[in-house]
């Protein structure tokens, strides 16, 4: 019995994780494991976060026994995505250092990403470091690549020379003349304060425009390289312009600040929210010192027609006493029902805070997409049914359309006009219920007047026969083609009782009876690519029908008038003599050969009394 019920809770674990990794999506990422406690017992990156935690689940690990016991208490799985790969480094590490979690070995230390720091002192120093104390310096970063600071630094310190020195340089010290000039003063990269040539002042101004720099403003540093660039070009110094130049791309490409970290020293939280008719989403993301440290993502189900802003404030004050946060300042993307002592709420518009409140709208999201896909997986029919009611609602219907008709024309060259009528019954293709029309009453390609031809012949039948109608006719062409389809429901007594629209091939216009403005779908949402795989069935299904009759036109010639004569002695005689001209002019002797007496006593008659007419 014990061991049914640990079956049981395992298989359970096992269906629970798996319908999580189904619908991670494939985009960068960090993705956590928790343990039954709910602890972080693991962070990981990813450039795709469905193929990585996947690879989990997938393998055996027998040559990694802690992979394996990993694996083993893994009890739920939580993910963050991001923009870039760059950003999942700079996310795993602030989370590491976060949470410490048991699994993780790497990024412990403070020694990880580089930043740059000016020295608290006299004459401060500007450099590179990778361990972050309070000491009263600066910081700047941590950035996600070594050879950008290098290369900053190196800039700035040719653009604004100040010292590279240990030296203790207090005004005590300097007054003392201890100390002498070196190297970097001769080759004019430092302004000799150490034996007082330079004031604190003068050499406070370079601090502060270098300190600008780092705050974003490379636009100095690159225009100033990229000026020294064409001028070594123009001077034919090739090899020095190259240098400059690989210079001035990483500096370029430095501008491109992440997302996850920023130089800027924000300690802000940001809030991002969405909904459907069921519930609320909110995500949640404390930024401090510029990192990400946490994301939080949860949801309101709703009970009334509760307002976004009254959610996102009971969101709000949720967070702030679970994870007793105390910013002062509030990003989000409109302002709540709610006021706090002492914070400001803010909507941004450009700069690092609008990226930050755009990741984390790109989580809340993705969260909200998981949740429909994890139901939908569960019940097939419920997306259906949902695609239906986008549809009912995008085109303002008044029934669901559960049962779709499309018409298409189709004249090569003006030769065999035909229609092809396509049918789709829950969203999907009916194929069996598909049907074509020869064009009877249309001479020529006259796409209005065989549309309406086609129109009345198929609802006339179906209202014959008792048939039940469709919710929607969608006609594939324009105003002219739409109107002329709506003569005919008028005439039918049917004009109203159905729904019917037409969409233009050139820009996906969809136009309604009597309106001469026509309605423009997202081109990423469902109901438009339902209707362009409507279109496009009707299309291909008229013309296979329509390339059929074509290549049964060119395959007709005079034998076919003759009795008695099939398709394969048609075959044979057009096979050895190649033309009906060679036939007529050929021995009877020759003909027998290939279709017997009889059937060449057949064919002489034939041209023997054609000629006589």
């Amino acid at each position: 019995m014990e061991e049914k019920k640990k079956r049981d809770k395992e298989q359970t674990l096992e269906q629970y994780l798996g319908n999580i990794i189904r619908n991670i999506p494939e985009k960068p990422g960090c993705y956590q494991y928790y343990d039954e406690k709910g602890v972080i017992i693991y962070v990981g990156k990813a450039k795709n976060l469905k193929r990585r935690v996947s690879s989990y689940f997938t393998k055996k690990h027998d040559d990694s026994p802690k992979t394996r016991i990993l694996v083993s208490k893994i009890r739920d799985i939580k993910y963050i995505i991001v923009d870039t790969e760059a950003d999942t480094l700079l996310l795993e590490n602030n989370m590491i250092k976060e949470f410490q979690p048991r699994y993780n070995v790497m990024l412990k230390d403070d020694k990880s990403y580089p930043s740059i720091a000016i020295r608290n002192e006299y004459y401060p120093r500007v450099e590179s470091t990778r361990k972050i104390v309070k000491d009263g310096a600066q910081y700047f970063g941590p950035y996600t690549n070594a050879l950008s600071v290098k290369t900053l630094l190196e800039l700035a310190h040719k653009l604004y020379p100040i010292r590279t020195c240990p030296l203790n340089l207090t005004p005590e010290k300097i007054a003392e003349g201890k100390y002498k000039v070196c190297l970097e003063y001769h080759i004019k990269r430092c302004l000799g304060p150490c034996v007082g040539l330079q004031s604190v002042e003068d050499y406070m101004k370079n601090v502060n425009a270098i300190q600008t720099i780092l705050k974003g403003n490379t636009n100095i540093v690159s225009d100033a390289i990229y000026a020294k660039m064409i001028e070594l070009a123009e001077n034919r110094e090739f090899e020095a312009a190259n240098l400059l130049k690989e210079k001035y791309q990483l500096i370029e490409n430095f501008k491109n600040k992440s997302t996850v970290v920023s130089t800027i020293k924000y300690n802000i939280d940001v809030y991002s929210y969405d909904e459907d008719e069921n519930a609320g989403y909110i995500n949640y993301l404390n930024v401090h010192n510029g990192a990400i440290i946490q994301a939080y993502t949860f949801e309101y189900r709703k009970k009334i027609e509760e307002a976004k802003e009254e959610l996102l404030a009971l969101g709000i004050v949720e967070v702030r006493e679970k994870f007793g946060s105390t910013a002062k300042e509030i990003v989000v993307p409109f302002i709540p029902d709610l006021t706090l002592e002492g914070v400001e709420f803010a909507i941004p518009q450009r700069g690092d805070k609008k990226k930050l409140l755009l990741l984390s709208m790109q989580n809340v999201r993705q969260y909200k997409l998981d949740k429909l896909k994890k139901a939908e997986s569960l019940n097939p029919e419920q997306r259906t049914v949902r695609i239906l009611k986008e549809i009912q609602k995008d085109l303002n219907l008044k029934e669901l359309p559960t049962h779709i008709e499309c018409f298409d024309n189709s004249n090569i060259q003006g030769t065999n006009p035909v229609s092809a009528c396509v049918v789709f019954k829950m969203g999907k293709p009916a194929k069996k219920d598909y049907r074509h029309f020869n064009v009877k009453t249309v001479i020529g390609p006259d796409d209005f007047s065989t549309m309406k031809e086609v129109v009345y012949r198929r609802y006339h039948r179906l209202i014959e026969e008792g048939t039940t109608l469709p919710q929607l006719i969608v006609i594939d062409g324009g105003k002219g083609q739409l109107s002329a389809s709506c003569e005919s429901l008028k005439s039918l007594g049917i004009y109203g009782k159905v729904a019917i629209v037409g969409i233009a091939k050139r820009l996906e216009e969809i136009y309604y009876p009597e309106d001469s403005i026509p309605l423009y779908l997202d081109k990423n949402s469902e109901s438009l690519k339902v209707l362009q795989h409507l279109r496009d069935e009707a299309h291909r299904f008229g013309i296979t029908f329509h390339r059929n009759l074509r290549s049964k036109g060119q395959v007709k010639s005079e034998l076919d008038n003759i009795k008695g004569i099939g398709s394969e002695s048609k075959r044979l005689l057009l096979k050895e003599f190649k033309s009906v001209e060679r036939l007529k002019s050929a021995p009877d002797a020759d003909i027998e050969k290939v279709v017997g007496k009889h059937k060449t006593t057949l064919i002489r008659q034939y041209f023997t009394g054609k000629d006589l007419q």
